[in-house]
């Protein structure tokens, strides 16, 4: 097989209601951070327990979406890639971050009367995603860095 796979599957709680931007060239973006936990009994029998924190970058529809239907707390499955990206800090050192780009978001709470069922906030990948076309295949410039 030429290349390899690159894509993520979580199921996690929002750590943060989604911070929503929309970029200079007027593409909605939104960012937030999955919770997912693990536990096991160490070697003496004692219960051991580690929460691990991802960053999730949603774009387009999808992202208008989380912004409309995530809050904190809420639980919801991603599916993506990882991506790595390296900018500049405003005292010009050079940062990295790893994220994942969602290419799809299920929203996994229970309906609610505050907002549509569950499975009307299921939204298909945007068109406009990052490897679907548009304008997002390159790398973010410093003034677009979603967060």
């Amino acid at each position: 097989m030429a290349g390899g796979v690159n894509k993520v599957m979580l199921i996690g709680n929002l750590g943060n209601d989604p911070e929503m931007r929309v970029t200079p060239s007027g593409q909605t973006v939104a960012n937030f951070r999955i919770a997912t936990n693990e536990s096991w009994t160490d070697k003496s029998g004692a219960k051991q327990e580690r929460t691990e924190w991802h960053r999730i970058v949603v774009w387009g529809k999808q992202a208008e979406n989380c912004g409309k239907y995530l809050k904190k707390g809420r639980r919801a499955y991603v599916e993506g890639r990882l991506q790595t990206r390296e900018w500049n800090d405003k005292e010009g050192k050079k940062n990295w971050t790893t994220e994942i780009v969602a290419q799809s978001v299920q929203f996994l709470d229970s309906a609610r009367s505050d907002g549509p069922r569950n499975d009307d906030m299921d939204a298909p990948p945007s068109e406009e995603a990052p490897g679907n076309g548009g304008d997002f295949g390159a790398p973010a410039r410093d003034d677009d860095v979603p967060f």
